[in-house]
């Protein structure tokens, strides 16, 4: 997700924070100060409340993570944002089984933290008002969390858990998902409904439950983004099915563009870079094979020092480069470069670079796959 900042790792999962997080951590702050503007107490009691459920989130998605693992699935980072939180997964469950683990994990661990929270209000009595009154807030909240997650609307928990039921009945990943997404359509266009229908009512003081326009938009926020994260959802999951039918070959680059080792960055940027718009550049000195060099490599350089930097100083050697083969799953490459964070890797046969994959060129290949099945 971009726009994000690292904060660091927890279990060696790396920790990410949205910059709409900060938006709803403002909010949630002033909504749980006022009305004691004035009170330094009060103040302390509400940016604590919102750490402590922001904490309550990461730990609802570092469940998910740890089961995961448990099961084969690598999840690189978690980042929070507007609406909670997301775990960035290398790839998908192979098996029904773990992914309802995996998906029942968060809920689950989200109605733990409630319980404890509710368990905590009930047996320590003595505890001062605002202190109880975040406790008695913290198990709402989590409770709440844990509720509204078990929506089977995919790409939510509950979602998942309605997919990997289907997925075992039916044994096809790739309908399970179809259907999944479907109801998960269904879900947001009935949060976008239900909104509008309690801005129009707020008109005429008839909103039910105390609701107002506001909580009317923001049904209809939420339900907006739950119909479009089904659909990336779903175009993700298509994508991974059909890297899965194809092999390294068919979908690397053969022609790449290739420069000496001793031209200086000044010379590269000017004669390859700006007249090309590559940004992966295969290093080739006196018939040789030495490395490679991205324009991320490039950008570590001041501008004043690209005349005195040769290629050949920042490269990536070959040493340090992934290699495939080219009959390698070109699905599983993906996930190779998802999982490590690489940007490309080079496809060798007999010992001879044949072809370069890159992050770019993989979704560059999905996309027109993606439009031609569309006709």
């Amino acid at each position: 997700m971009g726009g994000a900042i690292n904060i660091g790792k927890v279990f060696g999962i790396q920790l990410r924070i949205h910059y709409s997080w900060f938006f709803i951590f403002i909010l949630l702050t002033l909504a749980l100060v006022s009305p004691d503007w004035n009170s330094g107490f009060a103040w302390a009691i509400g940016v604590a409340t919102c750490i402590l459920f922001f904490v309550s989130v990461v730990a609802h998605e570092l469940a998910h993570s740890l089961v995961g693992r448990a099961n084969g699935i690598v999840v690189t980072s978690i980042t929070l944002f507007i609406f909670g939180g997301m775990a960035m997964m290398t790839k998908e469950a192979t098996q029904p089984k773990a992914e309802l683990k995996m998906a029942a994990a968060g809920p689950a661990c989200s109605a733990i933290i409630g319980g404890i929270c509710l368990l905590i209000w009930l047996f320590a009595p003595g505890l001062p008002p605002a202190v109880s009154n975040m406790v008695l807030w913290l198990m709402a909240m989590n409770f709440a969390l844990a509720v509204f997650n078990l929506i089977p609307g995919f790409p939510l928990d509950g979602g998942r858990i309605f997919r990997a039921v289907v997925w075992s009945r039916s044994g096809d990943f790739r309908r399970s998902t179809r259907i999944a997404t479907r109801v998960g359509e269904g879900v947001g266009y009935f949060f976008i409904g239900a909104g509008v229908a309690v801005v129009v009512l707020s008109l005429f003081d008839m909103a039910p439950f105390g609701l107002n326009w506001f909580s009317g938009v923001w049904l209809a926020f939420i339900g907006w983004f739950l119909r479009n994260a089904a659909r990336s959802s779903y175009r993700q999951t298509e994508w991974r099915e059909t890297l899965r039918r194809f092999t390294a070959d068919q979908v690397m680059s053969a022609s790449y563009p290739a420069v000496p080792p001793d031209i200086d960055l000044a010379r590269l940027v000017e004669e390859h870079v700006f007249t090309t718009g590559h940004r992966v550049f295969v290093v080739v000195g006196r018939e040789r094979f030495e490395g490679i060099l991205t324009l991320d490599n490039v950008k570590t350089i001041p501008r004043r020092d690209w005349a005195a930097t040769r290629v050949r100083d920042i490269m990536t050697p070959l040493a340090r480069l992934k290699v495939v083969t080219p009959e390698e799953s070109a699905l599983g490459i993906m996930e190779w470069m998802n999982g490590n964070d690489v940007a490309q890797v080079l496809v060798v046969k007999d010992g001879r670079v044949v072809g370069l994959i890159t992050r770019d060129n993989l979704m560059r290949f999905l996309r027109v796959h993606s439009e031609l099945n569309r006709n």
